[in-house]
């Protein structure tokens, strides 16, 4: 693993190890650059505000529950169309 600095690193603290596993896959995809290590935080590297707003967006993503995530699918679906 190469050398980070502490402003290019950021760890998520107590998260579940299923979600953990989840949030490190969907940051592979958007080609974030983490490390998910068994029994370890999850590291993630973020070199930019649109990172940092992915991170939080697949975060709040996979750790909302159900009816969360529901309501905000029917916030979106009563927004006018433009």
């Amino acid at each position: 693993m190469e050398s980070l600095s502490p402003s290019e690193l950021s760890e998520l603290m107590q998260v579940d190890p299923i979600d953990r596993w989840s949030i490190y896959h969907r940051l592979q995809e958007l080609s974030i650059p983490c490390w998910c290590e068994r029994g370890q935080p999850l590291r993630v590297q973020v070199k930019s505000a649109i990172a940092a707003l992915q991170l939080w967006s697949v975060t709040r993503q996979v750790m909302a529950s159900r009816s969360e995530q529901i309501e905000r699918l029917e916030r979106c679906w009563n927004q006018p169309c433009a």
